[in-house]
């Protein structure tokens, strides 16, 4: 009996004392460090490892912190590139409706008052683009003029339906999602830094990016015909890809 209590107790304290350890990763370095040891422990203790990546992946969301990208090839890392992609697009989804709510409750006011000119341009191109406003926020999914941390939070401002809202994030996300994820997981199979640069790495990179530019492409076509989109590529909010 006590060497049962002894090895139950092993057993739960241990994920603990791993998970203690962990950061969030900001390098590639890191980033590798981290997804080697979450993909040694995964074999054994595939529940924990899929909350802590689900629980930190809403952190950052619903709170508005940037830095998605590398949860997202953290997540095509140690999952694969597709559940990974599933995993990272709802996860991205449900953080962001969560922001919204917690926008909408506590933070329209300080929304206002830390950002009053960007959130009056948005307001007047969502005014703009009322009768194709789902296609709009699409639009700003898929490229990075504004962040995507931000929108998040001045949805509520711009009474943004939450439905649309929603559908627009979990399909706006793909393209990007898809890049990090996709990345994420070849970059877990290289032995060094030098592999980066091998005709095959730079094959599957180069063939992640075409796909992904394509959505943005037609949403860009139609966007250039039925789009009001003067002003907003300037507001100076979307000039690094990682504060997404």
């Amino acid at each position: 009996m006590p060497g049962f209590i002894g090895l139950t107790l092993v057993q739960t304290l241990t994920p603990l004392r791993i998970f203690g350890m962990l950061t969030f990763p900001s390098d590639l370095e890191s980033l590798q460090e981290l997804a080697n040891t979450l993909k040694f422990y995964k074999t054994e203790n595939y529940s924990y490892v899929l909350l802590l990546f689900c629980s930190a992946y809403l952190y950052k969301q619903s709170f508005a912190i940037p830095g998605s990208s590398f949860l997202n090839m953290l997540g095509g890392a140690i999952f694969g590139p597709w559940v990974g992609l599933m995993l990272t697009c709802l996860l991205a989804t449900f953080g962001s409706t969560f922001c919204f709510l917690l926008s909408s409750a506590f933070g329209k006011q300080y929304v206002v008052h830390f950002f009053p000119e960007k959130v009056a341009l948005l307001q007047m191109k969502v005014e703009e683009n009322r009768s194709s406003l789902f296609f709009f926020l699409l639009f700003l999914r898929f490229f990075p003029m504004t962040p995507n941390w931000f929108l998040n939070i001045t949805c509520p401002v711009l009474n943004i339906p939450l439905s649309i809202f929603f559908f627009s994030v979990l399909i706006g996300l793909i393209p990007y999602n898809f890049i990090c994820v996709r990345t994420g997981s070849v970059l877990s199979q290289l032995s060094s830094l030098d592999d980066i640069f091998s005709w095959g790495t730079l094959t599957q990179l180069l063939a992640i990016a075409l796909m992904a530019l394509l959505p943005g492409a037609l949403i860009k076509r139609f966007g250039t015909a039925h789009l009001k989109l003067d002003g907003v590529t300037s507001n100076g909010t979307g000039r690094d890809r990682k504060s997404r």
